[in-house]
Formats: C-alpha cells, structure tokens, sequence
C-alpha cells in the first residue's frame, strides 16, 4: 500500500503548489493592473516618439549611449487601430514607418 499513498500525497501537494502559484500570479496581476493606465490620443495632438537606445545601431537618425530616448514632436494623422496611430514624420525619416503603437508615443 505505499505506492498509492505516495501518489496520493504527490497530487495534494503539486494541487498546494498550484494554489500558491495561483495566488501570486493574481497579486502580481492585481500590482500590474494598479499601475496600468491606457493612453488615448485625439487626431492632430503632438506627441513624442520612444526611442530605444541601442549601441551601434541608428533609430531616427540618432545613435549612442547619450542620445535623447524621445524624438519629436510629431502630429497624429490619424488613428489606425484601437492602439495604433499614423504620424506625420518629415521627410528626414522617410525610412521609419510612419504607424506606430501606443506604447512607442
């Protein structure tokens, strides 16, 4: 009879690990949800654009460790999706696509 039992006492603690990762995965989502907000934009406002700076690679003609990490401001054309925009961009970053996500504004 002790092979029953152990299986027995393997499936209530992986069901106790599984309520405790359950647990955290409700606090960590609840701490996200608190500081979350969602952005929404108006045709024709300004905004800046994010710019990631990595070494050795040029995003909107800007490259290197001290560069500003917000390009801009840029006029909303108009609104794509529920979380995309179209910008007017200049003629200088003709080879940056001009829809960008929320996240990136």
């Amino acid at each position: 009879m002790l092979g029953p039992e152990i299986i027995k006492q393997t499936i209530e603690k992986v069901n106790i690990i599984k309520a405790w990762i359950k647990a955290v995965q409700d606090r960590q989502k609840s701490d996200a949800d608190r500081r979350r907000h969602n952005l929404e934009f108006l045709v024709r406002d300004y905004v800046f654009v994010k710019v990631m700076p990595i070494r050795g690679i040029q995003r909107f003609r800007i490259s290197g460790k001290f560069c500003p990490h917000y390009v801009g401001p840029f006029e909303i054309v108009e609104r794509v999706g529920s979380v995309t925009y179209l910008l007017a961009l200049p003629s200088q970053l003709a080879n940056v696509h001009d829809i960008l996500h929320v996240s990136m504004l």
